[in-house]
């Protein structure tokens, strides 16, 4: 899998929900409460289950509003208390911290290396739909 939008637990909520309410048209999509990453040591996969960091604990990530089709992180940043030595690569994003759908991954712009006790941060992270015309 490519990283990106969840086909079933979000894409085709949203695109559902956009289509109304008439005549065959979907449900309305409920949104998250909150949303929380999950940290991968490789892409995350269909699932977003696939090659999970030992450190299984999910932060939650608060976005901005959106703007120009996305959103960027705000408030505090997430981080993780790391617990061994491992490779960061990808995250994932899901509508519960335990349990719930995975929404979205993403791969990290470099791969972080970390060793037990390090503290593990996530700076930056923008939740898109792209294109967007203009």
């Amino acid at each position: 899998m490519t990283v990106g939008l969840h086909a079933v637990n979000l894409a085709n909520k949203i695109l559902n929900h956009v289509r109304g309410s008439g005549t065959a048209a979907g449900a309305a999509f409920t949104q998250p409460t909150n949303l929380y990453a999950a940290l991968h040591l490789a892409d995350p996969g269909g699932a977003g289950t696939t090659s999970p960091s030992v450190v299984t604990t999910r932060s939650q990530v608060v976005f901005a509003a959106a703007a120009s089709g996305s959103m960027a992180l705000t408030g505090t940043n997430p981080s993780w208390a790391m617990t061994t030595t491992e490779t960061i690569s990808h995250i994932s994003i899901w509508d519960a911290s335990t349990a719930g759908n995975f929404l979205r991954s993403y791969a990290l712009t470099a791969s972080r290396a970390v060793v037990n006790g390090d503290t593990l941060t996530l700076n930056s992270l923008t939740f898109d739909f792209t294109p967007i015309a203009s």
